[in-house]
């Protein structure tokens, strides 16, 4: 795989996955009593352990597949089926990962970077099978890298864009958010056709010989 595409990939679907901007009108209200110093102190936080664990399970993924018997066949299958269902409910602008009730919030009051911010809102199992999908494409060191430095630069931006949800969300209004969402849905579910099939295709081409063989 060429490097450029790799990382258009890469890029596109980390953002998609973290989804900073679908995150904004959550964030906001969770941390509605808080300063700008707090609401930076979180942000720094969260997204630092969102990328520590997402580039641990992309790198330690095969470790894992390995461990409890998994084929990257059906891990890719599962992953579409995981990334379909985000994408369609970012389709219709829905926050269903996100939802929270008023007594959770206090609940994750003391410490929301962590749970629910980090997890599952910026680093959600979507993200997760998807660092681990593009690890076992990336062969060679080059596209490792760009993958980890894709992971870090998507991070880094998600800091920037929550850091400034109060201007973003003025700026933007109810409409362009949606609007936002719906394109970033669409793009998440071609990315999942995409993975479903790199899972089907090599598994009933084993099915295909196997028969063969036998007749």
């Amino acid at each position: 795989m060429e490097n450029l595409p790799f990382a258009f990939i890469c890029l596109t679907s980390f953002f998609t996955l973290a989804n900073p901007l679908g995150t904004m009108p959550v964030f906001l209200s969770m941390t509605k009593d808080l300063d700008n110093e707090q609401r930076s102190q979180i942000l720094r936080r969260a997204t630092i352990i969102s990328f520590v664990i997402l580039v641990a399970f992309t790198v330690c993924g095969q470790i894992l597949f390995s461990l409890f018997g998994i084929s990257t066949n059906g891990f890719r299958i599962a992953a579409g089926f995981i990334i379909m269902k985000i994408g369609f409910d970012m389709l219709q602008a829905k926050y269903s990962h996100v939802k929270l009730k008023d007594e959770e919030v206090k609940i994750y009051a003391n410490d929301i970077s962590i749970t629910p911010l980090a997890i599952p809102m910026l680093c959600g199992p979507g993200a997760i099978a998807n660092g681990i999908m593009l690890m076992e494409d990336a062969n060679t060191w080059a596209l490792k890298g760009i993958l980890i430095g894709s992971i870090a630069f998507i991070y880094f931006l998600t800091y920037c864009i929550l850091r400034a949800s109060t201007r973003l969300l003025k700026i933007l209004g109810d409409t362009g958010n949606n609007v936002m969402m719906r394109l970033m849905g669409l793009i998440l579910m071609v990315i999942a056709v995409e993975c479903f099939v790199g899972g089907v295709k090599p598994i009933l081409i084993d099915i295909i010989k196997t028969g063969n063989g036998i007749l």
